[in-house]
């Protein structure tokens, strides 16, 4: 739970009143001078409404040139950012010839596979000779090749399950999967933060949809209990199938789920586990197998793991890991499975790759380092910030770590002015967060020297204070602390 200093709120409140004001009296003169041109549309509802609506045109495009930022080079630990003019008050943007050489502290390439690997890039370059970009064709026709099927044994073996089954994107493996296994007459109780690939998987599934406070497993035992002592709406028949669904890491907090006090809940109540490991799979654990392995809870107490392929392994996808009853099943029932086109070959075998280095299976000790490395950079990056002063969401060993920014303002004036010291950031505001909860988003990477992030630590602590984000006090140096004690000596 984020609790926001008074004073700030105050302030992030009357800022965007102040927008919203200014915006509605844009609209107002806007109306009026639309009043005069003629349209073709007469008689037409508007096609954009709303304040989603509003909020983009009198808020987001102010600060468009914050989003979106095209690159021209790998999303490696240093990116070339294009950069873009505009002579229409950020309108629109143009591309120039131009790019930038910065530090890349916003890519999800927590393992640094997305970069040439000397192990991993020959085999994606040869399977791209042997089997063409696309396999242009769906998994039950003709887009099954031996790489799936290798790809989807070696995903059950390494997050521990007996079976699973891989899709072409990481957002529709959730959005598909959670209508297939739920309908009408069932159950599910989702975290309050989950990612918008669950929001709307669980909006098309039909089934009833309950919410609990982020991360708080007392809070999941209540609204279990009342919704199994109420039943279904109306009939008050007990519920079909109950579902919990939760991140391993939340990629907007950087937080662990607390998933041995929820299993042990779920366990209790009769219902089943779906997990999302987008951010963990691959991230953290020993060997790099996700939360359950950090966190010491059997797979098998998890009956249905998701994860994707687009974070720490360096490519695309997503799959679901369960038992062989229910691999099957979605097999037969799961429309991006029947409809849509199958994961690339190259993309298959690039994950294949990187899997048998994490594991050792290359005959090297470089998956070991990259874990060991990415656990250090990210521990050593999140101390030194809360150190400076700066609010930091999450928890260790999290290679993702918001840094709070709240007020409007602030974000085009971080964003713009670490872009300006060649540093890339990612910053994130409403609809991605709630509205007063804007925030910079840090993502760490294994591929990052101690010298990357000390030269990122330099800039973001020179930009935190000239936009005036470092909420607490800072620690002293060390170097203070020692001339201290001379002094009282």
């Amino acid at each position: 739970m984020i609790t926001i200093p008074y004073l700030t709120a105050l302030t992030t409140y009357f800022s965007y009143g102040l927008l919203f004001a200014f915006g509605q009296l844009r609209d107002f003169f806007r109306k009026i001078i639309d009043w005069w041109k003629a349209s073709n549309l007469q008689g037409y509802a508007p096609i954009c409404l709303g304040l989603e609506d509003f909020y983009t045109r009198r808020l987001y495009l102010r600060i468009q040139d914050c989003f979106g930022r095209p690159i021209s080079s790998a999303p490696d630990a240093w990116i070339d950012v294009v950069e873009r003019v505009s002579n229409d008050n950020n309108k629109t943007l143009k591309r120039t010839t131009k790019t930038s050489k910065c530090l890349n502290l916003g890519s999800y390439n927590y393992l640094g596979f997305a970069a040439a690997d000397e192990y991993c890039t020959p085999r994606a370059i040869d399977s791209l000779k042997r089997f063409s970009p696309s396999t242009c064709s769906a998994r039950v026709d003709g887009g099954t090749t031996i790489l799936h099927t290798e790809l989807e044994e070696n995903v059950a073996k390494f997050v521990g399950k007996p079976a699973a089954i891989v899709f072409g994107m990481g957002y529709v493996t959730n959005s598909s999967v959670l209508p297939v296994l739920m309908g009408k007459g069932g159950l599910i109780i989702s975290d309050s933060l989950n990612h918008n690939s669950i929001v709307n998987g669980a909006r098309g599934s039909g089934a009833t949809i309950r919410v609990f406070q982020h991360n708080t497993p007392s809070h999941l035992e209540k609204v279990l209990r009342e919704q199994i002592a109420e039943g279904q709406p109306r009939t008050h028949r007990p519920w079909k199938k109950i579902m919990v669904i939760v991140e391993g890491i939340y990629s907007m907090e950087g937080e662990l789920c607390k998933l041995p006090e929820i299993v042990a809940i779920c366990k209790k109540y009769k219902a089943y586990v779906y997990l999302d490991e987008a951010h963990s799979i691959g991230a953290v654990g020993k060997s790099g197998r996700g939360v359950c392995e950090l966190l010491g809870v059997d797979t098998a107490d998890v009956d249905i793991m998701m994860g994707t392929f687009t974070k720490s392994f360096g490519s695309c996808g997503g799959y679901i890991a369960g038992s062989k009853e229910l691999i099957t099943y979605l097999k037969y029932t799961c429309p991006a499975h029947i409809y849509a086109t199958s994961i690339s070959p190259p993309a298959a075998q690039q994950i294949i790759s990187s899997i048998k280095v994490i594991l050792g299976e290359d005959g090297s000790s470089r998956g070991a380092q990259k874990l060991a490395r990415i656990r250090e950079n990210s521990n050593f990056f999140r101390s030194e910030l809360q150190k400076m002063g700066f609010e930091v969401l999450g928890d260790n060993d999290s290679p993702v770590m918001p840094i709070m920014l709240y007020n409007p303002a602030k974000i085009p004036a971080f964003s713009r002015e670490c872009l300006r010291q060649n540093i890339a950031v990612v910053t994130v505001a409403f609809p991605a967060t709630p509205l007063l909860l804007a925030r910079a988003r840090i993502c760490i990477s294994a591929s990052h020297t101690r010298e990357d992030l000390l030269k990122g630590l330099e800039v973001i602590s020179r930009v935190g204070d000239l936009v005036g984000i470092k909420y607490f006090p800072a620690e002293p140096k060390k170097q203070q602390l020692e001339d201290g004690r001379v002094k009282l000596e």
